[in-house]
């Protein structure tokens, strides 16, 4: 904790710039400096402070997944990496009960810690996460209390980028450096940003999100025990291999599609529970085909085809970090485009159930694949249905392909992004 005059003295001399460079991948330190200076205002005029108030500057960065789509929920492997796109906040304590949350363009969010536990009012809202992060850290003994926080973010909403698992990561980093002096490891804020996102937001996630921001950079992560996930950090230079990661906006909404994401787990839970299992990591793919005709008649065949999905892209995810840490990207091209096709034709999570007209992740990949023209790759990129694909595109006809895009699918619709080192972190304070 400093005081915003020792800031913004320390911001105007440069001490800030290396760590603002590292958590934004480069780009032009003048525009990371005011982006601070307005996060800080903002929280003076949201909270009515002066220049002697002490606060603290925290990140949190999006995510991309690269492979093992929707495997984490089921015990399964996931390739992920942070993003250079985040939440920043400036927050301090405020000597009451209650949180004040503040997000730049969104109303205030004010959450008493009464611990009442999950509220149903609150469900699938930010009070909801607010008060799921709070009341597990106080759970654990900590001597959690309420803050003042201001947001800024530029993780795109919708965009597969996570941003509520950013936002439940960047809640854990503040309540762990205000009042638990910073004990929780990256990997127990990821865990409590699932269970506050599970038990108090009521959306039955994984785990691989929040462990992606948590953590930072490119990690390979085991989940045969989601109590303790193994964390296999990469060292991953896409610039170096001569290629840039695409985020593509399809265009398609997020509203009410939260029973299709959760459809996909229950299907496979279904496959697993048949075999007196809890999750498909418990089984293989030759139990599923070995009794195929009687899980078709007793789920049908989607559930079948999710299962027979899963136990390919949780292969995958090995191959694909192990090509990516020998430097062999033709492999690891082959093998996203593997994993988008596995998405498209088994887990099917491209089209929501029964959409005729508007099928634009469908069109987003074919835009994709055409403007690539047999080179790169492309995927589906989060949860499906909705939202954003993924594309690893030649460096030498990035231009040419996002002029290609663009007018196809919408001005500003493709985003270059890098793989940012640093995951959950204070910045300052």
């Amino acid at each position: 904790m400093t005081e915003i005059t020792a800031l913004f003295q320390a911001l105007e001399r440069g001490e800030l710039d290396q760590t603002l460079r590292t958590l934004r991948c480069g780009g032009e330190v003048q525009a990371a400096r005011a982006r601070v200076t307005a996060l800080v205002k903002g929280f003076q005029t949201a909270f009515g402070k002066g220049e002697d108030a002490q606060v603290a500057l925290l990140s949190a960065p999006g995510r991309t997944e690269i492979c093992g789509n929707h495997t984490d929920h089921q015990h399964g492997r996931v390739l992920a990496a942070a993003v250079n796109l985040d939440f920043l906040a400036c927050a301090a304590p405020n000597g009451t009960n209650t949180i004040r949350f503040q997000s730049q363009g969104w109303p205030m969010v004010e959450v008493t810690l009464d611990g009442s536990g999950p509220r149903e009012d609150e469900k699938e809202s930010t009070p909801a996460l607010v008060r799921g992060m709070a009341d597990r850290i106080a759970g654990l003994g900590y001597p959690v209390a309420g803050f003042d926080a201001y947001a800024v973010s530029d993780v795109l909403p919708g965009s597969g980028l996570s941003s509520s698992a950013a936002c439940e990561v960047l809640l854990g980093v503040i309540l762990n450096h205000l009042f638990c002096q910073d004990a929780l490891d990256a990997v127990t804020i990821a865990q409590i940003g699932q269970y506050a996102e599970n038990v108090y937001f009521g959306k039955p996630s994984g785990l691989m999100d929040q462990t992606a921001s948590s953590v930072g950079g490119a990690v390979a992560i085991d989940f045969a025990d989601p109590a303790k996930p193994v964390v296999r950090p990469m060292q991953v230079d896409l610039n170096a291999a001569g290629y840039a990661l695409c985020i593509i906006d399809s265009g398609a909404d997020h509203a009410d599609l939260t029973a299709e994401y959760a459809a996909i787990p229950q299907d496979m839970k279904g496959i697993a529970g048949w075999f007196g299992k809890e999750v498909l990591r418990q089984l293989t793919q030759a139990d599923v085909l070995a009794n195929l005709p009687a899980l078709r008649k007793e789920f049908g065949d989607r559930a079948v085809l999710r299962a027979l999905h899963f136990f390919a892209d949780d292969q995958r995810v090995e191959a694909e970090a192990n090509a990516l840490e020998q430097g062999d990207f033709d492999t690891f091209l082959a093998l996203v485009k593997e994993s988008g096709r596995s998405s498209w034709m088994y887990l099917q999570d491209i089209v929501p159930a029964g959409a005729v007209r508007e099928q634009a992740m469908a069109v987003a990949l074919a835009v994709a694949e055409t403007a690539l023209a047999g080179r790169g790759a492309y995927r589906v990129h989060g949860g499906g249905f909705a939202g954003t694909i993924q594309v690893f595109v030649p460096l030498d006809m990035l231009d040419q392909f996002k002029a290609q895009v663009e007018p196809l699918l919408g001005e500003g619709s493709c985003h270059v992004l890098s793989i940012r080192p640093v995951g959950g972190a204070v910045v300052w304070g």
